[in-house]
């Protein structure tokens, strides 16, 4: 049974039939619908009359004197057909790089940014290029050197310094770092210095175009990002950009596509759609890049992914340079990476692979199913400004939302079901301060750079280790310290008890006491335990089939 004390008035007549009922009112209402469906099919005609409510004025049961704090959360009205999907029609605003502005939108670097350089780093692989200690090289052009000083990049982070040669090198690159550590900028600079170095024509026509630089990326936020980064970077240098991703008027952003870019950034289903239909072929592409690569890897978005590096257009990998980055890397996802690898790539590795910041203060509550949402509450009236709160499901994170707007606090949702327009809204609400927290699902768990989070809380915890130091990493970043709070129920998150307790010891957090006896104490307060050493390696070292292990 549903407790919404967001509504006040349930349906009289439970009996009705409800001709509009696939058509809901209001943005963030479609677990409703779920639920009708899922009760009609289960006890017919036996609806708990709590469970459902008036679809056609639901914001106007809204209290009187929350009204406009409920209008501000971002639920626009729109009617929504769960059973045709509507094809999008909106247009993103158009980005202009002469616009300075884009460049106050980044983190600066906070005060334990100088500890980056105590970081441990392992390069493995041969002929490994010499790291630098400064942006200023010799073969640098002036237009990206003042767009470096644009964005306030005083050195480089441990990632960019090996990272940028490797790639000027040309040698393929599988690299990992914590998060917040600059992995975009690791990337994309050198991917500019050297279009800069050895500019070619631009291939296209009325039907189709051929990218320079192919940049894919896991959610549709992310992608956003990443072409702002190259914006700053690109700035003044001739070098175009686009950006394809899925939520958007097809047809706008086929017209884009046509007029040609240096560097294409998208995600994996829009791509593809656009490649079925020939108007992007690969034969000019020098440079491939997967961020992000344990998510583009995993089962579900693989086959996007062969479907494009198997595409008959595409260089093979002797021809173009690959390089895949994250935050996590597992060694299934290595297994999966070399296939589409030089045999010589280079494996770089910043810290502990698949640990969280040091930088962040991780602190856990135990909970239960019933107490949550008022522990919840407790955390945010204190102080919400700048708070992500992850959940698992799309419904929960509306449904929260809602929940602590009647609470007086600004909040507003992104998940998966949102249009894309009202995601990107709810976005900018979050990052301009209009609302103090975000509900997000995993679709904001990976890579954002959003200045104002101070605080992270998982209200439920991820299914994987690796989705945890994903969200919590969204926080703390650049030496910027933050906080990061995880309500843990033991009956539900029990699997995540023990690589948990190894996140807390490797990043020096406190264990409570309570997550220790639910674990395998014994085994994590060892006096030999090596949670201080490297904790990651290049899965070639396991196989002998790499030659060169440096250590920096």
């Amino acid at each position: 049974m549903l407790n919404m004390n967001s509504f006040n008035k349930p349906i009289t007549n439970e009996t009705s039939n409800n001709e509009n009922i696939s058509k809901i009112q209001g943005r963030g209402r479609g677990f409703l619908l779920k639920m009708y469906q899922r009760q009609s099919s289960e006890k017919p005609g036996n609806l708990l009359s709590s469970s459902i409510f008036l679809t056609e004025n639901i914001n106007n049961n809204v209290v009187v004197h929350n009204q406009d704090l409920f209008k501000r959360s971002s639920f626009q009205d729109c009617e929504y057909n769960y059973e045709t999907p509507v094809r999008s029609t909106y247009i993103p605003p158009e980005p202009n790089e002469n616009d300075k502005s884009i460049y106050d939108d980044g983190i600066s670097s906070g005060i334990h940014f100088e500890k980056f350089d105590d970081i441990e780093v392992k390069v493995n692989g041969k002929n490994i290029p010499e790291a630098i200690e400064s942006f200023k090289t010799n073969n640098i052009a002036d237009q990206l050197m003042e767009n470096i000083k644009m964005c306030n990049f005083v050195k480089p982070t441990p990632i960019q310094k090996y990272s940028i040669p490797i790639i000027l090198s040309g040698k393929d690159l599988m690299a990992t770092a914590q998060t917040g550590s600059g992995k975009t900028v690791a990337y994309v600079l050198p991917i500019v210095q050297k279009l800069l170095m050895d500019p070619q024509i631009l291939v296209k026509d009325r039907n189709h175009s051929e990218p320079q630089v192919v940049i894919m990326a896991p959610t549709r936020e992310l992608a956003v990002q990443i072409t702002t980064v190259v914006l700053k970077l690109t700035r003044g240098t001739g070098i175009s950009s686009f950006v394809c991703y899925g939520g958007t008027l097809v047809s706008h952003q086929k017209n884009k596509i046509l007029k040609g870019c240096h560097i294409l950034v998208a995600t994996p289903g829009r791509l593809n759609e656009f490649v079925q239909h020939g108007f992007i072929t690969f034969s000019s592409v020098r440079f491939f890049v997967l961020d992000e690569v344990d998510k583009m890897l995993d089962i579900d978005s693989k086959p996007d992914i062969d479907k494009i590096l198997d595409h008959f257009s595409m260089p093979s990998v002797m021809d173009r340079q690959t390089i895949m980055l994250s935050a996590t890397l597992p060694d299934a996802t290595q297994h999966l990476a070399k296939f589409y690898l030089n045999k010589n790539y280079l494996f770089l590795a910043v810290g502990i692979i698949s640990s969280a910041s040091k930088d962040i203060k991780q602190n856990f509550c135990m909970v239960n199913r019933f107490n949550k949402r008022e522990i919840l509450f407790n955390i945010l009236k204190k102080d919400s400004v700048g708070t992500i709160v992850f959940v698992k499901q799309k419904w929960t994170a509306d449904f929260l939302a809602t929940y602590l707007c009647e609470k007086h606090i600004p909040s507003t949702s992104i998940h998966g079901d949102r249009l894309q327009d009202q995601r990107e809204i709810a976005l900018n609400d979050f990052r301009n301060g209009k609302m103090n927290v975000l509900v997000a699902t995993t679709v904001a768990a990976r890579g954002l750079d959003i200045k104002c989070v101070n605080h992270v809380i998982n209200y439920d915890m991820p299914l994987e280790i690796e989705e945890y130091v994903q969200r919590i990493g969204r926080t703390g970043r650049l030496g910027n310290q933050g906080i990061a709070t995880s309500l843990f129920d033991p009956d539900e998150d029990y699997l995540l008890v023990d690589p948990i307790i190894k996140i807390l010891a490797s990043a020096n957090q406190e264990i409570p006491n309570w997550l220790l006896k639910l674990g395998r104490e014994a085994e994590y307060i060892d006096a030999n335990d090596d949670f201080n050493k490297f904790g990651g390696s290049d899965i070639r070292i396991l196989s002998n089939s790499v030659d060169e292990c440096e250590e920096w």
